[in-house]
């Protein structure tokens, strides 16, 4: 086959997955916009999840211009049918003033709601409003107890901040063995300060068996997540060991 031929031939071959490619594009788009369509007509005869699948759209620019005051809308109009995910997304539109009036009480309002039926996200973002006082209100016992609801359902955080509450005695009784248990099950699936924290335990021998390569092993782990302490630490330990 002549070059030209074969030049002919991959120029045909790219016209055609041109073509291709416009129309795929093309029908693509409109199976996103029908997608939109339908969403709107369920969310507006009062769906509770598809208006909170067309809050989420608003929110985050899909399938439609990016507008937060419309997706606060929806939001709104799942949370005051029930739905734990919208109450905690409108929660944190209040939060932090997206698409509404910054208004912390509403915000804390929303999140408790979300919480109360079981939304993990929620139960931790309520243990820290409780915990640093976000909401204008500090309580240790009410922070340990929305991080335990959290921490049952598997949030790595809550594991982290439920360690420091037992070692530091914050809402709960003073419990070295169980602050331990907390932050390893945190250290073990990578969450950096819980990392260093259960080598500090093992360091000081507090909660568990003293034991130096132990914490030799987790100041390493959050030192390779750039932890600073972990990294001061682990250049004491090395020089004690050798």
């Amino acid at each position: 086959m002549s070059i030209k031929k074969v030049i002919l031939t991959i120029l045909v071959i790219a016209g055609f997955a041109a073509i291709y490619l416009f129309y795929a594009t093309d029908q693509l788009k409109d199976n996103g916009n029908q997608m939109v369509r339908d969403i709107k007509y369920y969310a507006k005869a009062g769906d509770i999840v598809e208006q909170y699948r067309l809050a989420k759209c608003y929110y985050d620019g899909s399938g439609v211009e990016q507008d937060y005051e419309q997706a606060v809308f929806w939001y709104t109009k799942a949370a005051e049918q029930g739905h734990a995910a919208a109450q905690f997304y409108l929660s944190g539109c209040y939060f932090d003033g997206i698409g509404v009036e910054k208004d912390i009480e509403q915000g804390f309002f929303w999140e408790i709601k979300s919480a109360e039926q079981g939304y993990e996200l929620a139960q931790f973002w309520l243990g820290v409003s409780y915990h640093f006082g976000n909401s204008g209100i500090q309580d240790y016992e009410q922070a340990a107890f929305w991080y335990e609801k959290a921490a049952e359902q598997g949030n790595l955080r809550a594991h982290y901040y439920l360690g420091i509450f037992y070692e530091n005695g914050l809402g709960v009784e003073r419990d070295y063995e169980k602050a331990v248990s907390f932050y390893k099950k945190a250290a073990e699936e990578g969450v950096g300060k819980s990392q260093f924290y259960l080598a500090e335990c093992y360091y000081k021998g507090r909660g568990i068996t003293q034991d130096y390569e132990q914490a030799l092993f987790w100041y390493a782990k959050a030192a390779e997540q750039g932890d600073e302490d972990a990294i001061n630490r682990l250049n004491k330990l090395e020089t004690r060991i050798k």
